[in-house]
């Protein structure tokens, strides 16, 4: 997994609320088993007609927010089912870091296992934010040793993390690699214990 340490990156305002997981990345997306390759189906419902077309309306289509890498939306987002493939999907099309006033458990908890930052801010934070990266184009700061969002212009907030989680994600440990650092407790545990 890709360590998360200072991200700095172009914000896509979201202005949705109980965005779910079927919207994320629909079910027919779901045959997969390997992690990448989800982002091109990524809100494919909002992103294409049903002709195939891009839709001109839809935020991530428009020119200004190309390459963003931070997703800012309204409350609940991730909510729906517990696939895996949403955070797969954020993370396969670019986003390191998404804000919003809340997520659905199962979701923020797939996030942290998948490389993407999940930073809850309060309601009227994450409104200014949707409000400044729809007006302009917009760049956020995430510094995840020092806990805080900031945009260079003035503002600057900090955000809650577990230290457990952010000690993965600094250093890009994922279930295994987690393990694996225990590896010679493990090793001097079996000895006693199978000898």
């Amino acid at each position: 997994m890709k360590a998360l340490t200072v991200h700095t990156g172009l914000v896509t305002p979201l202005d949705r609320r109980n965005v779910d997981t079927d919207q994320i990345i629909p079910k027919q997306f779901l045959k997969r088993i390997e992690r990448q390759g989800f982002g091109e189906f990524l809100f494919f419902n909002w992103r294409y007609d049903n002709k195939g077309k891009e839709r001109p309306e839809f935020v991530l289509n428009q020119p200004k927010y190309k390459g963003s890498s931070i997703l800012v939306a309204g409350d609940n987002f991730g909510c729906g089912s517990s696939r895996e493939h949403a955070p797969w999907a954020l993370e396969d099309f670019g986003f390191r870091v998404i804000i919003a006033p809340s997520y659905a458990d199962i979701f923020y908890n797939n996030c942290f296992k998948n490389g993407v930052l999940p930073i809850t801010l309060d309601e009227a934070t994450v409104n200014e934010l949707l409000k400044k990266a729809t007006e302009t184009s917009y760049e956020l700061t995430v510094d995840l040793a020092s806990q805080t969002v900031s945009d260079g212009q003035g503002f600057t907030t900090r955000f809650d993390v577990d230290p457990e989680r952010k000690h993965r994600l600094l250093n890009g440990l994922d279930d295994i690699s987690l393990t694996l650092e225990l590896e010679d407790k493990i090793a001097s545990y079996e000895q006693v214990r199978f000898a």
